[in-house]
């Protein structure tokens, strides 16, 4: 054992005076990423935010990453936290089974609104969707069942200072039809629901303002702070390791994989959460495991302009970019 023991200890001391040296090639590796990183967003015509952490050495790369984004459904991975943290506290049982009615459904992302009315996933059924195909209806459910201002006060008391809940997905729809209907903002959940949402000629247009209409958003945040909560959030510092662990197993199961995990197949394992508006924003944030890492990647595109295919294939080469250079 001895032998082994000192040889280690050797081997730990070599890495460790690698890493604080001031080594110039170490030093350029991490500046030409950055500079990668920005040179790949600036390719863009979209407003672009990022943040990138390497958690075992804690190197960083900053982009904008304080400026607020719409963050569309990157907004429900704290519903998520605060819903584990509900069942800690006895507030919500994720067995319980909730009976899916018409009122509920929801356009946009989702499977739950194909079902006939009287599916009754259980609470956890529902947590899952909400992050996996980003359902709007489980959404809506599980917003419904939290509250609100209570996503938002404990975002608050965590000291997230810029995210933040600003709707519910029924009335981001509502508030989308009546951009061209003033008239719809009197309408409900289920009439919203079943005229879907307005494709008339000037709809695309409509379509882009709102996305960049900061009163209209589903919720606002920073990439930063996104990173941040995603770490807390793995390093169960918000729950219990055991929901830490849950809501990490469901952040894998995430069903898109265009953006984050594009170039990443047989590399890293993604825990990663999507936020779609295509073609005009397009989000993604998540924790990379591989060799080397973790990483926290948070990329925010908004008012997107250009190739949308482009824009989730850049996103990309970004994170491929990230386990190469962090490994």
């Amino acid at each position: 054992m001895k032998p082994y023991w000192n040889r280690s200890l050797v081997l730990a001391l070599t890495v460790i005076s690698s890493c604080t040296s001031g080594d110039p090639s170490t030093t350029n590796k991490y500046s030409s990423l950055q500079e990668r990183v920005e040179k790949h967003l600036s390719s863009l015509n979209a407003q672009t935010t990022f943040y990138a952490k390497h958690l075992p050495s804690g190197k960083e790369i900053s982009i904008r990453a304080d400026q607020p984004m719409n963050p569309l459904s990157v907004i429900k991975v704290p519903m998520m936290v605060l819903a584990f943290r509900d069942v800690e506290n006895g507030l919500l049982d994720l067995d319980q089974r909730y009976s899916v009615k018409l009122e509920d459904m929801r356009d946009g992302s989702g499977l739950l609104q194909t079902f006939t009315p009287g599916l009754t996933p259980t609470f956890k059924d529902l947590l899952t969707q909400m992050i996996i195909t980003s359902d709007n209806t489980a959404t809506d459910i599980i917003l419904n069942k939290l509250g609100m201002d209570r996503v938002n006060t404990f975002l608050r008391e965590e000291g997230y200072l810029e995210t933040t809940i600003l709707s519910s997905t029924g009335d981001l729809f509502r508030n989308l039809r009546a951009y061209s209907n003033p008239s719809a903002r009197d309408f409900s959940d289920r009439e919203i629901f079943e005229r879907k949402s307005p494709l008339d000629s000037d709809s695309f247009d409509h379509a882009f303002r709102f996305e960049g209409d900061s009163t209209k958003w589903l919720g606002r945040t920073t990439a930063r702070e996104m990173g941040k909560l995603l770490e807390q959030l793995g390093n169960a510092e918000l729950t219990s390791k055991e929901s830490a662990k849950e809501m990490t197993a469901i952040l894998k199961k995430q069903m898109y994989s265009s953006r984050i995990p594009r170039f990443l197949r047989g590399k890293a394992i993604i825990a990663h959460k999507t936020g779609d508006w295509p073609p005009h924003a397009g989000n993604d944030v998540g924790i990379l495991y591989y060799e080397g890492g973790p990483s926290i990647i948070s990329v925010f595109t908004n008012q997107n302009r250009g190739d949308f295919v482009e824009l989730e294939a850049t996103i990309g080469r970004i994170a491929e970019d990230l386990i190469n250079t962090w490994n």
